[in-house]
């Protein structure tokens, strides 16, 4: 460890702190550019100039060696995806994820989306009480995704159980993430013996993988592990999104009433979200060779978890960063989704999802009265798993 960096015995990861994170995030960004975790051997980047600066330097601040906080999850994913790739294998990879989210592919789903936007939004308004987490959220992400991914249908309702269990298996291995890995297991499995060319829909994302390995572009592991990376974060991501948007415009209602006036803020207010509630809270880098980082050295090989939640919610950044404002100048510099060269593929396709919902709630909903809410308990989301609402 850094003697100039200061050290603490504190659980990052434990119950209560998933839970009400924000009051120990100020803690540890108080405390300095990093703070040294005792229980975890690593090193952790709260604040947002420094968690920016790590992410803007892929070369010093490496995904390869895996992005989670165990050396389990790691030796899976370590070069095999895009999120856990570097430098020249991390842009061959990008170019083949990428590929069905390019704008002109994006395009060409806006009418489905919206289609099927104001189907949902027309059905949860005839209800008027609904749970917004299931009901509304996951329908965009479920209905959409899962059918341009085009797998096989048998097992495709264990997508949402796979890809929560997913981001908890990112975390240390503690009792949560450990119980988590036999889930996660079962979804690697699916990929491997499911995701295969004579089984998948032709034309989906996930042919084109395999077309891509034909070509030589990637080898056939990683189309199916690539699979997964369209599947998990698709999925769990936008759901939080926007069931946390919700959440903060039934608790602001005042904000409910800006955007039906203007809705033209709609992109703002979902970086607005994001920002605030931000529902990836953290990945991790390893340093491939020491670094000044704003006045601190950290050593090289280390591993450093990136807290954008924190990193979304600091003072030194943003007036009065705890309040929800979707007029919020400057919003669109959050680092919900990542920043730099792994910036998130697939939030343009996101905001489009959310977009179109609140495209269509905003003629039928006046404000939305929160009657009952549970969070989810995960090493890497925040998020709802109930969120009892009616709408007026």
């Amino acid at each position: 460890m850094s003697s100039n960096i200061p050290s603490m015995d504190f659980d990052l990861y434990g119950e209560q702190q998933l839970l009400n994170p924000f009051d120990n995030y100020r803690m540890l960004r108080d405390k300095g550019p990093l703070v040294y975790l005792e229980n975890l051997d690593m090193y952790v980047a709260a604040r947002y100039r420094d968690v920016k600066e790590i992410l803007s330097r892929p070369d010093v601040f490496v995904s390869g060696k895996g992005v989670m906080m165990n050396d389990t999850v790691n030796g899976i994913f370590a070069g095999g995806i895009g999120l856990c790739s570097d430098g020249e294998e991390h842009r061959r990879i990008r170019r083949v994820e990428s590929r069905p989210l390019n704008p002109r592919m994006l395009r060409e789903l806006r009418d489905t989306i919206t289609s099927e936007a104001e189907a949902v939004v027309n059905e949860v308004t005839q209800q008027r009480r609904f749970n917004a987490a299931t009901k509304l959220a996951q329908y965009l992400p479920l209905r959409i995704v899962s059918n341009l991914v085009g797998l096989p249908e048998e097992g495709r309702e264990r997508m949402l159980l796979w890809a929560a269990a997913n981001f908890d298996s990112f975390g240390p291995l503690n009792e949560r993430a450990s119980g988590a890995l036999g889930v996660f297991d079962e979804m690697v499995g699916y990929a491997m013996t499911q995701c295969v060319p004579a089984k998948l829909k032709p034309g989906s994302w996930a042919a084109m993988l395999h077309e891509a390995a034909e070509n030589g572009e990637i080898s056939e592991n990683d189309a199916k592990l690539m699979a997964l990376s369209y599947v998990a974060p698709s999925l769990d991501t936008t759901i939080f999104a926007t069931s946390s948007a919700i959440w903060l415009f039934a608790n602001h209602p005042e904000q409910w009433q800006i955007l039906r006036d203007r809705p033209t803020l709609i992109p703002n207010a979902i970086n607005e979200v994001i920002r605030i509630e931000s529902p990836i809270q953290g990945f991790s880098r390893v340093a491939a060779e020491a670094f000044d980082l704003d006045g601190v050295t950290i050593p090289a090989n280390s591993r450093v978890i990136v807290l954008f939640g924190s990193a979304n919610r600091d003072e030194r950044q943003w007036g009065n960063p705890d309040v929800f404002d979707i007029q919020r100048p400057g919003v669109s510099e959050h680092v919900g989704f990542g920043y730099g060269e792994h910036v998130c593929i697939g939030n343009n396709l996101a905001r489009m999802e959310i977009s179109a919902l609140f495209t269509a709630l905003i003629p039928k909903v006046e404000r939305f009265e929160l009657l009952s809410e549970e969070r989810v308990l995960n090493s890497t989301l925040r998020g709802f798993s109930e969120l009892d609402v009616t709408i007026h």
